[in-house]
């Protein structure tokens, strides 16, 4: 088992090396926040942000940690015997879904608090409780179909069933990827398509430019819950497409909100989330043979032909998944440091960049320049001094 979880991290970091992107990259010029922030703002910004991340880590630990104690001591209710084990294996799923979900809801309840108390949060909490049931009913479907053909497989195949489950994992994150913008996301957020003006016909324009079919552009009602502003690209073929905040629009001007578009189209150009389904197909089968080596380890040989397995399975899936997406991490800090790189040789704009840059961390509440191991282990983007620096290299460039 210990081997079969090194190999799936070798593997992943391989993968990473293989898509590691090597052109288009701007190097960042060394900068100091202290620069661009005052320390009022930069002792905001720590003050929020450093708490938050240990209540995401205490969130993990509570969830993992049940998923241990249910392994050590299988409820009763999961030991049978069943008629229908597959149908008692759904069931169980998505019962421990919303049950590893909603064990560390105090301390998801104090991190939405202090978000509230910096201003970033505008939904009600009744909203936010509303949006809790869609959240762990939709988990819920998909914990019990998932249960249901882990079990299944495990039956028919006890050593090999990582094999076809890999196929099916790598299935869902397409099927996911391609109708999620479609499916599941209008069930938390209207989506109204960009209207004709300005800020369209600048979308249209720098993805000429940029030599990209954007698809479609959106303006998504962001503000219902966060004062935050963002934007991101999802979707494949017919329903991929660019979504905007809609406080993103309103709060930035129009040079920054086509950096932003810019950086975005950098993704499509790159074909950024295409690759982030190739990375999965790699990683995958390792990944999950890791698991079933330590779903083998911690379960019973008796418990694996019903319920009682799935406590072991969803802990071993998790520190597997765990384990790679850290190392997922690095690669997407690169991809986004050159989508940052094409926005700035698409628009020729670095002050606007930075000037953005310091702006959204600002509104955000973002700490620009956090702890080196928390941007390794759990860092999607580059920090902000570091984009800031991709911007400055940017103008020190120009003629």
């Amino acid at each position: 088992m210990p081997v079969a979880v090194v190999a799936a991290v070798v593997v992943a970091e391989a993968a990473v090396g293989l898509m590691w992107p090597r052109h288009g990259v701007m190097h960042p010029a060394p900068v100091r926040a202290a620069s661009y922030f005052s320390e009022a703002q930069l002792e905001r910004a720590r003050d929020f942000r450093r708490p938050q991340l240990m209540l995401s880590l205490a969130v993990l630990v509570v969830e993992l940690g049940l998923l241990a104690l249910l392994v050590r001591r299988p409820p009763r209710v999961l030991r049978g015997p069943f008629r229908r084990p597959i149908v008692a294996a759904a069931v169980a799923g998505a019962a421990l879904s919303v049950l590893v979900d909603a064990a560390p809801l105090p301390l998801k309840a104090i991190a939405r608090e202090r978000a509230r108390d910096v201003g970033l949060v505008t939904q009600s909490w009744g909203g936010y409780a509303l949006d809790l049931v869609r959240t762990w009913a939709i988990g819920a479907v998909f914990a019990g179909v998932g249960a249901a053909l882990g079990v299944g497989l495990m039956r028919r195949m006890p050593r090999t069933w990582w094999i076809p489950g890999s196929v099916i994992v790598v299935a869902f994150g397409a099927a996911t990827t391609y109708a999620g913008p479609v499916v599941l996301d209008p069930i938390f957020n209207r989506f109204d398509r960009l209207p004709a003006g300005q800020t369209r016909d600048d979308v249209l324009e720098l993805a000429r430019r940029a030599g990209v079919d954007v698809g479609e552009v959106y303006r998504m009602d962001a503000s219902k819950r966060t004062t935050a502003s963002n934007a991101y690209v999802n979707g494949l073929g017919q329903t991929k497409r660019v979504v905007l905040y809609d406080n993103l629009l309103q709060d930035f001007d129009r040079d920054e909100v086509r950096l932003v578009v810019a950086h975005e189209l950098g993704h499509v150009r790159y074909d950024d989330v295409p690759h982030g389904l190739l990375w999965l197909a790699i990683v995958t089968p390792v990944g999950l043979f890791a698991a079933s080596r330590m779903t083998a380890r911690l379960a019973p040989e008796e418990q694996r032909t019903g319920p009682a397995v799935l406590p072991a399975l969803a802990l071993s899936v998790g520190v597997i998944t765990f384990l790679l997406t850290c190392v997922s991490n690095q690669l997407s800090r690169r991809v986004e440091a050159r989508a940052d790189s094409f926005a700035l040789e698409l628009t020729h704009q670095p002050d606007a960049f930075v000037s953005f840059q310091r702006r959204i961390s600002v509104k955000n509440v973002g700490d620009p320049d956090p702890p080196g191991w928390s941007s390794f282990l759990f860092g999607t983007h580059p920090t902000t001094v570091q984009r800031i620096g991709i911007g400055v290299a940017a103008g020190e460039k120009r003629p």
